[in-house]
C-alpha cells in the first residue's frame, strides 16, 4: 500500500491549506485514515483521524481550525487547515490503519503505513 500526499506550502498565519493523501495498492482494510505532524526536534503528533466507522477525532490544538473528510470510494483523505500558526509548521504525514493493534487512535503505533510527508509551514 502507497500513501501519496499533496498539497504542503508556505503560508501565512492565519491563511489556509489544503492537504490530500490518496492510497493505492493491494487492498487493505481500513479502520481508520489520519495525519499526523512533525516539528524539527519534536516526536511525532497526532492531528486528526477518521475512523470507518465515521467517528472523527481531532488533536485539541487544531478543533475548529481543521477539519478532516474522507471519499472512501476513493480512498482518499483530505485535511482543511484554516487559521493558521506558526506553531502548525511541521511536516505532516497522512496514515492508514489497516489492523487494529490495540494503540489508542492517537498514537503513532496504531498506523501500518504512511505517506512520505509534506511541509506546511506558516510565516509570522
Amino acid at each position: 500500500v502507497q500513501l501519496q500526499a499533496f498539497g504542503g506550502g508556505l503560508v501565512q498565519a492565519g491563511g489556509s491549506l489544503r492537504l490530500s493523501c490518496a492510497a493505492s495498492g493491494r487492498t487493505v482494510s481500513v479502520y481508520g485514515m489520519g495525519w499526523f505532524r512533525q516539528a524539527p526536534g519534536k516526536e511525532r503528533q497526532f492531528v486528526a483521524v477518521i475512523r470507518s466507522s465515521g467517528a472523527i477525532y481531532y488533536a485539541d490544538s487544531v478543533k475548529g481550525r481543521f477539519t478532516i473528510s474522507s471519499n472512501n470510494a476513493k480512498n482518499t483523505v483530505t485535511l482543511q487547515m484554516n487559521s493558521l500558526k506558526p506553531e502548525d509548521t511541521a511536516v505532516y504525514y497522512c496514515a492508514l490503519d489497516s489492523v487494529i493493534s490495540g494503540y489508542y487512535y492517537y498514537s503513532h503505533q496504531e498506523y501500518d503505513y504512511w505517506g512520505q510527508g509534506t511541509q506546511v509551514t506558516v510565516s509570522s
